[in-house]
């Protein structure tokens, strides 16, 4: 055995350490790719080894309030210098505070928070609740996303990731997304055994916006039946889609409802599911039903609570929305001006924005396109026709022409080529 020191910043050494202890799959995409290496990162943007900035228009909704927000990075600091780990004996207050302040901006009677050190397991959490209430039946949507650890892939709807691991979690059932007209007919006859569990817009899924009024009539339909309503808003809460939660936009409060994503305020991983107090009731009465080392603690506490009140402060669902609905127009425009053939929509509500391209091909060049004019995107895993933006709320006006001259570049690119294959083509 001998000591090892690599150097993180040598693309070339971390590529190879990827090849050698990190996965070799994931080596030759980067070396396809011709992937870049992040190094450090500030507000909207992300630095390469070479220390050129990208704008970072991804991350799979971590980043509403940017990268390293000051707020959130001096909470941390402060907590970590303090008491970053307990002892998991004696009390931590900044769990009992962070409880309370994101109960405070939840739906209202959601009052009772389990943290967790991820959006997936989150979604275990839900189900093991779930259980608890002899709801063993589980629905859930074509497309939906909720994660791949067990219990959260057995209602991930994409075979593709499901396969591999079979048997998952048995008693589930999926239906179409947005048609509530489904989904009762699937709850007929054992309802009362059954837990639903959506989101109120499909990311991964494509960023699939169900019609107006779904939540509303799914709300309905699961209280009529006796079945317990949990929307995952892992991606789509804390202001991402122009509201605080999506069941806001509808008025809607489900019976369990899981956070994640920005909960961190970009600079910790943590989730979150909250409750009503009859919901939560079994795990409130015997807490070591479900527990877990290091979720809740005081470090990722102070960065929950920070990033709550950053988002209340700067008001960022409001600017989600009106930012949005710029980004969702010009980039639109340009888009179905540069390249009409290839883009089949351009959609989104808030800061949760989708460009469907017409295959998946088409839409992995518009994304290395747009990475090469240095702005950084998501692919869509339940969609990979879909490439998806989910930027920070706090956007400059420089950095959104960036955004647009990159689109239409690399739309623009991606037309000549086509063009060009297809006039090769023609002279064969």
């Amino acid at each position: 055995m001998s000591a090892v020191s690599p150097d993180p910043g040598d693309r070339a050494a971390v590529l190879d350490l990827y090849r050698r202890h990190v996965s070799a799959g994931q080596a030759r995409l980067a070396r396809l790719m011709d992937l870049p290496l992040e190094c450090r990162s500030e507000g909207c943007l992300v630095y390469d080894e070479h220390d050129r900035p990208y704008l970072d228009c991804g991350g799979y909704g971590v980043f509403l309030m940017g990268h390293r927000h000051p707020e959130v990075v001096r909470a941390v600091r402060d907590q970590l210098d303090r008491h970053p780990l307990t002892t998991r004996v004696m009390l931590n207050g900044q769990l009992a505070a962070a409880a309370a302040e994101l109960a405070a901006v939840a739906p209202d009677g959601l009052d009772f928070v389990a943290f967790t050190n991820s959006g997936a397991e989150a979604v275990e959490v839900a189900i093991k609740l779930a259980r608890l209430h002899g709801k063993r039946r589980l629905i859930a949507t074509h497309g939906g996303f909720h994660g791949k650890t067990m219990g959260a892939l057995s209602v991930t709807g994409r075979r593709v990731y499901q396969d591999p691991f079979l048997p998952l979690l048995p008693d589930v059932e999926f239906v179409p997304f947005g048609d509530p007209v489904a989904l009762e007919a699937a709850l007929g006859g054992t309802a009362g055994e059954a837990c639903v569990i959506l989101e109120p817009v499909q990311a991964e899924g494509g960023v699939r916006i169900p019609p107006d009024g779904y939540l509303r009539a799914v709300r309905e339909v699961t209280s009529r039946h006796g079945a317990l309503l949990v929307l995952d808003e892992i991606q789509c809460g804390l202001g991402r889609l122009g509201a605080w939660w999506g069941a806001d936009r509808e008025g809607i409060v489900p019976d369990v409802l899981l956070a994640g994503k920005a909960l961190g305020g970009g600079v910790v991983p943590v989730g979150a599911l909250l409750a009503t107090p009859e919901v939560f009731a079994p795990l409130s009465a015997d807490p070591f039903l479900h527990s877990s080392t290091f979720a809740g603690n005081p470090l990722v506490m102070a960065a929950v609570r920070a990033a709550v009140r950053v988002i209340a402060g700067e008001d960022l669902p409001a600017k989600a929305c009106r930012l949005g609905g710029r980004l969702l127009t010009e980039l639109r425009q340009r888009l179905l001006a540069a390249c009409p053939e290839l883009v089949v929509e351009v959609r989104g509500v808030g800061l949760l924005l989708g460009i469907e391209m017409a295959s998946p091909a088409a839409a992995a060049e518009l994304m290395l396109g747009l990475l090469r004019r240095q702005v950084v995107v998501c692919h869509s895993l339940n969609a990979q026709e879909v490439v998806r933006l989910t930027p920070p709320a706090g956007l400059t006006a420089a950095q959104c022409e960036w955004l647009y001259a990159a689109v239409s570049e690399a739309a623009a690119a991606l037309t000549s080529r086509k063009r060009a294959h297809t006039q090769e083509e023609d002279r064969r």
